[in-house]
This record gives C-alpha cells, sequence and structure tokens, in this order.
C-alpha cells in the first residue's frame, strides 16, 4: 500500500539505452509500411532503372526512392520537404528507406521527371499483384469522373472567346493601316495592281508570318522614301506594337488547341466549374483536370486525366490508356448516365463488352411521373413521341405530324462520326398546346438518331437484368468510395504539380496508395 502516496514512473533523460540490433523490429506484422515493402520489392522496376544513364556520382536505389514515395502517399505526407523531414525523424521512414536520407529536391526530381514517364508501368505492376492475389479480377469495371482542382491561378487565365475577339479587332487594326498607306502612296497601287488586304490576309484574315512579310516590304520601300514619316510612323507601329501583339494571340490559340481556357501558371489547366461552387451565386471557373478512374471491389483498377469538361468524350481515351495484366480482359463496364453517348455505345459494342452504359432519360423511363401535371409534360418528351416507321414521321400530343426535313452530319471531339435525322411539325403557330410543346419562336424540330436509340435500347435492357440491377447497386459505393478516400481521408482536393504529365504522375501515385492503404486494411 502507498498510503495516497502519488507514485511516478521514472524520467530521466539521460540514462543510458540499448536500442533495437534493426529498425525492423520496430515495426508491428501487419503495419502499412510492411505492405509498401513487400508490393515494391515484387513489382518489375526495370523501366526505372533504365532511366539512369550511369556516370557521375552514386544515386539512390529507385526501389528505395519508389517505397519512399508510395508510403508517403499513402500516409498522407506529400509535400517533398515533409517527405525529406520524415526520412530523418520518423522511425518507418527511416526503416523503408534503408537509412538513406534523400533531399526535398531529389525527391521532387524523381518523382517529377523519373516518374513522370514510367508512373503507369508501375501502377500496372501494382495491379498485376492484386490480380494475382485475388483482390480484383476485372470482370467488372465500374467508371466515373471528378474536377480536381489544379495548381494554378484562377485569376490569371487566358479565354478562347477574349482571344479570338481580340485577334480579330487586332487584324482590323492592322488592315485599316495598311489599307490607309496603300491609299497614301499611288506608286504602290501601279504595283500591286488590283490586289485589296483581303487577298493580302486570305480568306482567314492576316496572320503573323503575312504581317512579317508586308512589314519587310514597307521597310523596303522606306528605304527608298526615307523622307516619308507617316510611312515611317506605320511600319514602326505595324513592327513594335502589332506584330508583337499578333503572334501573342496566335500563341495563345495554339495553346488552347481547341479549349474554352487555359491558366497562364498552368497552361494545361482548364477552367471548370466545380462541384463545391454550386451553392455559390456566381460561381468563377477553376483551372482543373478532369480525373477518371476504373474500378473494382473498391480498388483503382485505371485511371486517366483529361482536359475537357465533358465526361462523355473522356471515355473512350480512358480505357484506351489503360493496361491490363496479360491475359486479363474486361468483362462488363458500367457507368453513371453521363457516359451514355452513341459513341461511346459503339466503342463497347466494338470491343465486345457488356454494355451497362446508363444514358440521360433512363431514369425518366425507368420512374413513370405519378402526378397529372408532369405526367402531361413528360408527353411532350421527345423520347415519348410516337413514330411510325412507315410514314417515317412523329406525332406530338396535339396528333399533328413531325415529317422528316434532312439529315446532317455530326462528328464529336474524339472524331466519330454518325448522323442526324430532323424532323419539324408545319404547323406549330396555330396550334393552342405549343407553350407547353416547344420554346421555339417557329415551328417545332427534333433531332433523331436511330442508332442511339437503338443502343439505348439494348442498354436498358441490359440494366434492368438481373445482374445490371446488381451492377448498378454496386457502381456508386464502388467508384465513389475510392473518391472519398482520395480526397477526403487523404485530404487532397487540389494538385499539388503542374502540367498534365506531371498531374498524371501525381494522380498515378494516389491511386497506388489508395490500393496499398485498402490492401492493408484486408
Amino acid at each position: 500500500m502507498n498510503n495516497g502516496k502519488v507514485i511516478f514512473k521514472q524520467y530521466n533523460m539521460e540514462q543510458p539505452s540499448l536500442l533495437p540490433a534493426r529498425l525492423e523490429e520496430l515495426i508491428p506484422g501487419d503495419h502499412l509500411a510492411r505492405v509498401v515493402n513487400r508490393i515494391v520489392d515484387r513489382i518489375d522496376i526495370k523501366p526505372l532503372m533504365l532511366k539512369y544513364k550511369g556516370g557521375g556520382t552514386s544515386s539512390y536505389h529507385p526501389r528505395m526512392m519508389l517505397k519512399v514515395l508510395m508510403y508517403a502517399y499513402a500516409e498522407k505526407i506529400f509535400s517533398s520537404r515533409r517527405i525529406a523531414k520524415a526520412l530523418r525523424e520518423n522511425v518507418n521512414f527511416m526503416w523503408i528507406s534503408g537509412g538513406n536520407k534523400p533531399d526535398h529536391r531529389t525527391i521532387n526530381l524523381f518523382r517529377g521527371e523519373t516518374m513522370k514517364e514510367e508512373v503507369r508501368e508501375v501502377f500496372a505492376a501494382v495491379l498485376e499483384l492484386l490480380v494475382e492475389g485475388g483482390y480484383v479480377k476485372l470482370e467488372n469495371y465500374f467508371v466515373d469522373g471528378t474536377k480536381m482542382e489544379a495548381n494554378a491561378n484562377p485569376h490569371k487565365v487566358v479565354w478562347a472567346k477574349k482571344t479570338e475577339k481580340y485577334k480579330e479587332r487586332l487584324r482590323q487594326q492592322i488592315m485599316d493601316l495598311l489599307d490607309e498607306i496603300e491609299k497614301a502612296n499611288k506608286a504602290e497601287e501601279e504595283a500591286y495592281g488590283e490586289e485589296d488586304l483581303e487577298e493580302l490576309g486570305g480568306k482567314g484574315g492576316i496572320d503573323a508570318d503575312m504581317l512579317q512579310r508586308k512589314v519587310d516590304e514597307l521597310n523596303e520601300r522606306l528605304k527608298q522614301q526615307p523622307e516619308n514619316k507617316k510611312l515611317k510612323q506605320a511600319v514602326k507601329t505595324l513592327e513594335k506594337k502589332h506584330l508583337p501583339r499578333l503572334e501573342k494571340y496566335e500563341e495563345q490559340e495554339k495553346t488552347l488547341a481547341g479549349r474554352n481556357s487555359y491558366s497562364k501558371t498552368d497552361p494545361d489547366a482548364t477552367c471548370f466549374r466545380m462541384k463545391e461552387d454550386r451553392a455559390a451565386e456566381k460561381p468563377l471557373p477553376r483551372p482543373a483536370y478532369n480525373v477518371q478512374i476504373g474500378t473494382e471491389g473498391q480498388f483503382i483498377v485505371g485511371f486517366s486525366i483529361h482536359q475537357r469538361a465533358g465526361d462523355p468524350g473522356c471515355f473512350i481515351p480512358h480505357m484506351e490508356q489503360q493496361k491490363l495484366p496479360d491475359g486479363i480482359e474486361i468483362q462488363n463496364v458500367c457507368t453513371d448516365a453521363a457516359y451514355g453517348s452513341e459513341e461511346n455505345y459503339a466503342y463497347v459494342e466494338k470491343r465486345k463488352l457488356g454494355n451497362y452504359l446508363k444514358y440521360n432519360t433512363f431514369y425518366r423511363e425507368t420512374h413513370p411521373p405519378r402526378k397529372p401535371e408532369l405526367i402531361q409534360k413528360a408527353t411532350f418528351r421527345v423520347e415519348n413521341l410516337p413514330y411510325d416507321p412507315d410514314k417515317d414521321e412523329f406525332t406530338c400530343p396535339a396528333h399533328h405530324p413531325l415529317t422528316y426535313r434532312e439529315t446532317r452530319p455530326y462528328r464529336s471531339q474524339n472524331g466519330y462520326r454518325s448522323e442526324r435525322r430532323f424532323y419539324e411539325c408545319s404547323v406549330c403557330a396555330t396550334c393552342p398546346l405549343k407553350p407547353q410543346c416547344t420554346k421555339a419562336k417557329g415551328n417545332r424540330r427534333i433531332q433523331i438518331s436511330f442508332k442511339l436509340r437503338e443502343y439505348r435500347q439494348q442498354a436498358k435492357q441490359n440494366l434492368l437484368s438481373e445482374q445490371g440491377i446488381t451492377l448498378r447497386k454496386q457502381r456508386g459505393p464502388d467508384v465513389e468510395t475510392a473518391f472519398g478516400d482520395i480526397k477526403h481521408n487523404m485530404g487532397v482536393r487540389r494538385f499539388l504539380l503542374r502540367g498534365l504529365k506531371k498531374v498524371e504522375t501525381e494522380w498515378g501515385l494516389l491511386a497506388i496508395a489508395h490500393n496499398l492503404r485498402k490492401l492493408a486494411a484486408q
């Protein structure tokens, strides 16, 4: 008995002690660091080894660097400086690195350059081990996407519409100035005959190369007329002011490459509207990337990074980028309603995959409205208009025909070619149901792809089958859990690196880290 006396455990900072002979003795058997160590020791790192040319000073072993990066990401440490700090202070990092202490520059160089071209090879090697272990079979492939903010300034953005507007205004200023020069010099008019400025610029308007040639011509003329102050001032304006601006706009258009915008601090990033900003009154689009993943059993088995906002156009490039283990083929693909386009259905059919791609009207078709006003409103939708194949016409709720007018070709961003048939009603002006039927000033006009309707019917049958119902129930928890772990549990809502290739490397490491975290929890 201590009779109520307070007793403290011994505390002596000067007391000598013997650490374990090996740091490994401090690491529990089921620790995440051991999982990372086992996985990296088993994968083939020959592609990484080939990145080293030899010569000079010694290099840190790529297997050690890979272990450090994978473990750091799995432990939610993404900054190269924090990783370097952990290598000096954290026992787990000391063990997995074998006592090596690369500085933050070395870590960042390995991640941003050495891993840049090989991250998919490493991801595929980890995936192969998951397949061998029976954790994934790649029978069912669940696809979804999310917008991830780029490491870029949202206030330093180049917009395609503004570039086009400013460039056209500049062109007009240039052509007006050149027109003034031509009119002021009769001798030059005789030399150029009937040529006017439209011919100088061509149908597409004047460009930087054409302007440079014109400036060179005017400089030659100026040598012959050095006293012509007006010509001298015009040439100076063209050469020092207009030409650099025109070159800048053309360079911006080249960087845009068909996109609506790009960030000056990360030119590969495109401005998107983010889910997080939906509650805002005037949400500001932010530079971001569209991340697509494929999952099975909540493991990420495929990923891709895109610069376009729409998910449908990302599906085929995503599928084409995936590298599967030898002898493994995906059997079924299941997505949400955003992916149900004709192009994607044709791709799934070509690859002979199970078609479980939802389309945008699937929910309405399988959940008919009950309220009378909603039932009446549904009768005006295109998918509910009766079609007579013999007459090749649709019938509106007012029993008026929508007859065939024309067929137009359609080409997607990925180059897929299809056609749209247009039908129009001719008596909408006098129809009392027009306010409910269409907002068009004239007659109601609809466009139809019968091939798409056929694909949707096939998809609907699959989605309503017993297997389809099972896959639809599984898709949400399967793919959203992976996004939730990375965004919420790992706290990643913004990329650290800049540039498409480096962002792909960063997401590849995050995907591997997610899989290792899940594997350690099994």
